[in-house]
């Protein structure tokens, strides 16, 4: 089994409720065992199209036996489950899945990068991250995630709404 990180962030429809089924979601897949769960944030878009509503995000950690590629395609099929449509970069929507970590995996391909390629500089990333793994070692950039979300900016736009979910 693989310890992987999936970032969770949706800014249409009833957010909460489609984080909750989304997780149900994740915890039904034969191959996938949901073991962590961080707060949930909510946060202001970053990039993407002006006027967008504030986004829900969170963070899930994961066991699975699921090489990275395949974990990666089970996120997008519960995405489509719960709506999402990916007709504008950085735009909108239902539910998005980002995997942030599997292992100490480094991929480099063109429809899967990882860790993550942005996960360091996004407070709605690092903030739920923090909750799950503060010592994990990004395998890149030699630091824990405490460490990086350390020298963010003033943490202003993220803010705690869920303990429990």
């Amino acid at each position: 089994m693989t310890t992987a990180y999936l970032a969770l962030g949706a800014n249409l429809g009833d957010r909460l409720t489609i984080f909750k089924n989304a997780r149900v979601a994740l915890a039904q897949h034969a191959a996938i065992e949901v073991t962590g769960a961080s707060a949930i944030f909510e946060t202001e878009p970053v990039g993407g199209p002006a006027e967008q509503g504030a986004y829900l995000n969170a963070v899930l950690q994961v066991a699975t036996i699921l090489a990275p590629m395949d974990l990666l395609a089970a996120c997008h099929e519960i995405e489509l489950r719960f709506g999402r449509r990916r007709e504008e970069h950085w735009g909108p929507r239902t539910l998005d899945i980002d995997l942030l970590f599997h292992g100490d995996a480094i991929c480099t391909g063109p429809e899967l990068i990882l860790p993550h390629p942005r996960l360091h500089l996004r407070r709605f990333v690092l903030a739920p991250l923090l909750e799950l793994a503060p010592e994990l070692c990004h395998p890149l950039l030699g630091q824990t995630i405490r460490e990086l979300h350390a020298v963010l900016d003033d943490p202003a736009g993220v803010r705690r709404l869920y303990d429990a979910w």
